[in-house]
């Protein structure tokens, strides 16, 4: 790996943290933070950055009160001599939460941040500031890159349990110094309230940090910009964010279990039936608490791609929002499907234009695993391994058009179903042949229960060469069985190497690809 090492960073990360640590973090694992109402506005939710590329990035905070949102850049971590940008203003509209693009920034350089809330009826009268640090694309191929992915965080009511160490696995994550973190999805669980303890099956028990907003399912604005509030009482969560920036993505729980457009719940916790009402509250929510470009645009989205230099293009699908019912999913032909005539004509049109030497594709749901949503399927493979049906048509046609349009350096990332596996498609295995071969890859959960695997359907020839995963269903963060991904692309070689790692960072599984092939 020639990934260019950056001297310093990770002292200059203990630096400026521990300088801000007093105002800009909660002082306690998990305890809400302490807002001091002494006039100046504070940032106790820490900053994020998000979507970075060669010479730009967004920056995010939350205030506690309306603020005009002030950072400043600087090479270094003194700040001597900083660029000033003028961000917006933080209003209950949006939660007080805000974003700032910068721009112009050199490629493939350490970008050191303060943001700084200010008083709207004073400018001179500003919070203390909250620092943090993100490494923008390099232009140069040399220097490779390297991120990290997973999803699924609060899940099945395992929260944030102070004496499990919080969300350690971001610990893990960040220990890699890697260039982003891709969420694969379930970034909350605004279905799944949180109680104070759970019994383990071993007599202990899991004791949860709580909050109202978490007591029961997500059904008002203010109930779901809660659930994303909650997360951020982690220590472990606000430090990672504050040094790597994010590539983020939605699934379901971001709203509700399996669901999809024009759904009626017949789930007795909820008051609000209309999927569509509680989908657009949450969008709004979403769109609020993550640096995302593309939702900050008139008439927003989640799919979009993500330009990581030379080496890599990163389009982050959204497979949620367009997608038809429910159902046995074994019609004939399926229009619609699970991304939608507009969201797959996209995907292929900029597949096509992609030059980077590796195109992942970060889905939100896997592609030849069949997850069930009782008597329905929730995801694309219904578990008949025969030629494509439903959601499967879809996957089809685009699997052909990378054949043969030639597209060279696909590769499929993936979370939602709570263990961690490698899988290679094969024509020769397939009952769908016109396809190169492929690989797709599972990560997750960050910090939710963790599941058997799921079956696997034939119609794309799957081979599962890794998989990891408990025996018994809901298995607890403290029973083990948490992951994430790393893929580390070589600047020389430009060889891709997926690293599937256990929340210690343990490494479980390696695979190396080759670069310039249209299947492998």
């Amino acid at each position: 790996m020639s990934h260019r090492p950056l001297p310093g960073r990770r002292s200059v990360l203990r630096g400026s943290l521990a300088a801000s640590a007093a105002l800009s973090l909660p002082t306690a694992l998990g305890a809400a933070p302490a807002f001091a109402r002494s006039g100046r506005p504070t940032a106790g939710w820490g900053v994020q950055a998000g979507d970075v590329t060669c010479d730009s990035g967004l920056v995010w905070v939350r205030s506690d009160r309306p603020a005009r949102m002030i950072v400043e850049t600087s090479a270094t971590e003194s700040f001597r001599n900083p660029r000033r940008w003028h961000g917006p203003l933080l209003g209950p509209g949006s939660d007080f939460t805000g974003t700032t693009r910068l721009r112009g920034l050199p490629a493939g350089e350490q970008i050191h941040y303060r943001v700084l809330l200010a008083d709207p009826d004073d400018p001179r009268r500003t919070g203390e500031p909250v620092t943090g640090t993100f490494r923008t694309a390099s232009a140069k191929r040399r220097d490779g890159v390297r991120f990290v992915w997973s999803g699924d965080l609060a899940g099945q009511g395992w929260g944030i349990n102070p004496e499990f160490g919080g969300y350690r696995i971001y610990d893990a994550m960040g220990a890699l110094d890697p260039d982003f973190f891709l969420c694969s999805g379930d970034n909350i669980y605004a279905d799944g309230p949180i109680t104070e303890t759970v019994a383990l099956p071993d007599g202990r028990t899991w004791r949860n940090i709580t909050t109202e907003e978490k007591a029961k399912v997500a059904e008002t604005l203010a109930e779901f910009r809660g659930n994303f509030r909650y997360n951020l009482l982690d220590e472990n969560l606000r430090a990672f964010n504050a040094r790597v920036p994010s590539i983020v993505q939605w699934d379901d729980h971001e709203v509700t279990n399996n669901w999809y457009p024009g759904e009626i719940l017949t789930d007795a916790r909820y008051t609000e039936k209309r999927v569509d009402v509680l989908a657009a509250r949450a969008r709004q929510a979403f769109s609020e608490y993550f640096p995302i470009s593309t939702l900050r645009r008139p008439g927003g989205r989640v799919y979009r791609v993500q330009h990581h230099g030379p080496l890599l293009d990163v389009f982050v699908l959204d497979m949620r929002t367009y997608r038809n019912a429910n159902s046995p999913d074994d019609q004939p032909t399926d229009p619609q499907g699970i991304l939608g005539r507009e969201q797959l004509d996209w995907l292929k049109r900029e597949l096509s234009r992609s030059r980077a030497v590796w195109k992942v594709i970060a889905s939100d749901m896997p592609i030849g695993l069949v997850v069930p949503d009782g008597t329905n399927i929730e995801a694309v493979a219904q578990g008949d391994p025969g030629k494509p049906l439903g959601r499967e048509l879809q996957i089809a046609e685009l699997l052909r058009f990378v054949k043969h349009r030639r597209i060279t350096g696909t590769v499929w990332l993936t979370a939602d179903v709570h263990h961690t596996s490698a899988q290679h498609y094969l024509p020769s295995k397939a009952a769908f042949t016109d396809f190169e071969p492929f690989w797709e890859f599972v990560s997750g959960p960050l910090n939710a229960g963790a599941f058997p695997a799921n079956a696997l359907d034939g119609t794309f020839g799957p081979d599962r060469v890794f998989v990891k995963a408990p025996t018994t269903a809901n298995v607890s963060p403290a029973g083990g069985f948490q992951f994430f991904g790393e893929v580390d692309i070589d600047g020389h070689s430009g060889e891709l190497t997926v690293r599937l790692r256990e929340q210690d960072g343990t490494v479980l599984f390696t695979q190396t690809l080759q670069p310039g092939l249209v299947g492998q």
